[in-house]
């Protein structure tokens, strides 16, 4: 008799009616759950434990993943062939239960904390990085913005200054095409500023045409802003073309390159960190290993007075209501359904649908519905109370675990992550998305030891050992002592290797005109 497959599938919750394989499980073998595999399972993929009628919930994390679309046999794999989003009447109901899971921090005092190297801002903020950006208020200034960037980058001049980290022009699609009111002039407005006053930068030009919608001068007036010897605004048009404009831009940035350089890293405790919380190219593992060992990570970082970002709010879709218990006010928790109420209608306005995420590569990796994945996302946002809710790019005032509404599409999430003031990120992926993201570090987690061995230039931590019996709470620490090590400067693979010239991308909301 065959004996069963010790260590190759696991049963997450005892009330589940799947089990995730963690190898590939051919026809006929056994489990230790007391089922043989009638189809084969690929690796991350689920399979019955047990007969699943049609129409009946199936039930991943002790939690709804999706209703079976016809008879499930024991042993069968369960995948979207068989496993559809809805149930007998097509929906899906929860109950909120606004803040009954709220439960308090038990915060560090002060003298306890972890530390970390930073820059210390003048207005009190701290950043991990040290860079000069330069933005632009349309995608006509974007050449500009490349070209200043380019000739100060390739001129040797940044060898005089080592504490400058780089140059890098932040360019987009949009600016001009667009209403001069409403959510996408809004939207732009905040990423803009956002970025302009993140404490990673320690200078910034802003460039624009001269002719467009979003206008450098109205931004100024609405937030006050004070051009000064870290921040300068100039149009193409009103400098007189493109070369005067690179010459003046080029200087601009030699005048701030010995304000910025005179900042010096200095030892402050995380309360000053503000993490970003990604997750990219997810798969069957990243609910097991990697989100929850980073969701451990937040807890400690909340509890040593930090904040923790989770975002991609699509990606939550299904697992809102284990969010809205944690809410520290009935508020908070209303705002977020709020949000994922103006989902819906977004995606009805635009014929599609919510359940449209999960991408085909995270069905590849074993995700079936968007329920499963959002069990498995919301996981990143580990157990303490929800304090706020905020709007995409919006600056981020609360401290704790917060959410901001964004796309799950990662560069204009994270975007508006770092608009809203993070100074590192941490990003899941079980697929191997690459990824940067300046004047953020990044740091990649490998929820599987496959990735990490086939794709260890991109990689920083392998949380795949987490299925081989290191715990979540070990990996947890390991990554918060990553983090720290990181916002120190420490750099990431991505870093490395020179991502993130490419990935500021404001969500682009409204009609193109």
């Amino acid at each position: 008799m065959t004996r069963p497959i010790e260590g190759k599938t696991l049963l997450l919750n005892g009330a589940d009616n799947v089990a995730v394989a963690l190898a590939n499980l051919e026809v006929g073998s056994p489990t230790p759950q007391g089922v043989n595999i009638l189809r084969r399972v690929p690796r991350g993929h689920k399979f019955a434990v047990r007969s699943i009628a049609a129409g009946e919930p199936i039930l991943k994390f002790g939690q709804i993943i999706g209703f079976a679309k016809e008879p499930i046999a024991s042993g069968d794999w369960v995948h979207e062939h068989n496993c559809g989003m809805g149930g007998p009447d097509g929906t899906l109901t929860h109950d909120y239960a606004f803040t009954e899971g709220a439960v308090p921090v038990d915060f560090l005092p002060p003298e306890q904390r972890a530390t970390f190297e930073g820059f210390r801002r003048k207005n009190g903020s701290v950043g991990t990085r040290n860079y000069i950006g330069i933005l632009t208020s349309v995608n006509c200034s974007a050449t500009v913005a490349k070209f200043v960037a380019e000739a100060v980058n390739r001129s040797g001049i940044l060898d005089d200054y080592p504490e400058i980290d780089g140059v890098v022009p932040f360019v987009h699609g949009t600016g001009c095409g667009m209403e001069s009111r409403g959510e996408g002039f809004d939207i732009l407005k905040r990423t803009q500023w956002g970025y302009t006053s993140n404490p990673n930068l320690g200078a910034a030009l802003l460039v624009g045409l001269g002719c467009e919608v979003f206008q450098i001068g109205r931004m100024k007036e609405l937030y006050g802003i004070e051009e000064g010897e870290t921040f300068q605004t100039m149009t193409i048009q009103e400098r007189g073309g493109t070369r005067k404009m690179i010459e003046w831009g080029v200087e601009k940035v030699r005048e701030m390159l010995p304000v910025a350089a005179a900042a010096r890293r200095e030892t402050v405790d995380a309360s000053h960190l503000t993490l970003a919380l990604q997750c990219g190219g997810s798969d069957g593992y990243s609910g097991i290993t990697a989100n929850p060992a980073l969701g451990y990570a937040a807890d400690i970082l909340v509890r040593n007075g930090g904040t923790a970002i989770l975002s991609e709010t699509p990606e939550i879709y299904g697992a809102e209501h284990l969010l809205t218990r944690r809410a520290m006010t009935s508020e908070v928790g209303e705002k977020l359904i709020e949000r994922i109420h103006w989902w819906e209608d977004y995606t009805r306005r635009n014929r599609g649908e919510m359940n449209n995420n999960p991408s085909p590569g995270n069905k590849l990796g074993g995700l079936t519905t968007i329920l499963e994945k959002s069990l498995g996302a919301a996981a990143k946002g580990g157990t303490t109370p929800l304090t706020a809710v905020y709007e995409y790019a919006e600056k981020v005032t609360e401290r704790g675990f917060v959410f901001m509404d964004t796309p799950g599409f990662d560069p204009v999430s994270a975007t508006g992550q770092v608009a809203g003031g993070a100074n590192v990120l941490c990003f899941t992926t079980g697929r191997g998305s690459a990824y940067g993201c300046k004047p953020v570090p990044s740091i990649k987690l490998a929820t599987n030891a496959e990735l990490y061995a086939r794709m260890t230039d991109d990689m920083d931590i392998n949380c795949g050992d987490i299925v081989e019996g290191v715990s979540i709470e070990e990996k947890g620490e390991e990554i918060f002592k990553k983090i720290l090590a990181v916002a120190s400067g420490e750099k990431t693979k991505s870093e490395e290797l020179g991502y993130g010239d490419n990935e500021f991308v404001p969500w682009q909301v409204g009609a193109v005109m």
